[in-house]
């Protein structure tokens, strides 16, 4: 018997009837009555968050999140087979990028960890190593290696006493609200030392949706609650404090410093293709490349 489910809009749906907007994403191969489903509990879930008043919204993060992972036990995060030498490979990639920004000395600050992976990383090449996070990081039996700690932010917001020289976020912007993105931003920024550096990575607006609702909708409705273009978020950092904003693009570990007016002519230009065609060329890895964007923000 075919499967009746209910859209957002509360009328009823066939699993037969559902029909993605763009290509499944590199390993998505879950049934699409399954991602339809991750769909409507995400939606839900980002909507409450959303609405939420700003004083209960820092605490509500890790709630969404928690719920989101018990409501969708097939959620990628949970069932994804990692191979360990792509796993490892990656890693690296992204430490090759964020390297450049770190001296032997330097406290680095990793905000939104996940499981710790890059921190254990940059551990052995910095003096000191920071990583908090709203939910508990994994240990896998493992202990943190010498100089790393670990802080859990229960209601959301960086710790007070943190004196860092280079902070680093990746994919984390995406998941704040909007009136929450710029008092974060001034949170690192005074966290930083004269001179220190933020190593922002977070994917780009034209390109998406990047979060579940990307094979429904033509912007993002889950909880990734605002994405953003360049001159958007290089505003915002400037707003919030910090003197220079400068542009990276590239991608399998080699990258380079780019003018942001290349990022937002191509930005431009692939706005004005429909949307179909726009997420199919915006996701060849050239285009990509470009316009992952890797903004370094110095105080």
């Amino acid at each position: 018997m075919t499967q009746a489910m209910t859209t957002p809009s509360g009328t009823a749906r066939r699993s037969t009837d559902i029909r993605l907007r763009c290509p499944r994403a590199s390993g998505e191969n879950r049934p699409a009555e399954l991602i339809y489903e991750h769909y409507r509990i995400e939606r839900a879930l980002a909507n409450r968050l959303s609405n939420a008043p700003k004083e209960g919204r820092a605490a509500l993060y890790r709630e969404v999140y928690n719920e989101l992972f018990e409501r969708v036990p097939h959620h990628q995060q949970l069932t994804q087979s990692v191979v360990p030498d792509d796993e490892r490979i990656e890693l690296e990639r992204q430490f090759n990028f964020l390297k450049r920004f770190l001296q032997a000395g330097d406290h680095l600050l990793e905000v939104g960890t996940g499981d710790g992976a890059l921190s254990r990383l940059a551990s052995k090449h910095c003096a000191c190593v920071t990583a908090v996070d709203v939910s508990e990081m994994p240990q896998n039996g493992d202990p943190l290696p010498e100089g790393m700690t670990f802080r859990l932010l229960p209601d959301g917001q960086l710790p007070q006493d943190l004196e860092i020289d280079v902070a680093y976020s990746n994919q984390l912007m995406e998941h704040l609200h909007p009136d929450d993105a710029k008092e974060q931003l001034e949170a690192i920024c005074r966290s930083l030392k004269p001179g220190g550096r933020y190593v922002c990575i977070t994917p780009n607006a034209v390109s998406g949706p990047w979060d579940i609702s990307m094979y429904f909708d033509e912007q993002p409705t889950g909880l990734h609650l605002h994405e953003y273009r360049v001159q958007e978020l290089v505003d915002l950092m400037k707003s919030a404090g910090f003197k220079d904003v400068r542009c990276y693009a590239g991608g399998r570990g080699k990258f380079a410093r780019v003018p942001k007016f290349a990022i937002q002519l191509l930005e431009t230009g692939l706005s004005l293709l429909p949307y179909r065609l726009r997420s199919i060329v915006s996701r060849t890895l050239p285009v990509r490349g470009f316009l992952g964007l890797r903004l370094v923000a110095w105080k």
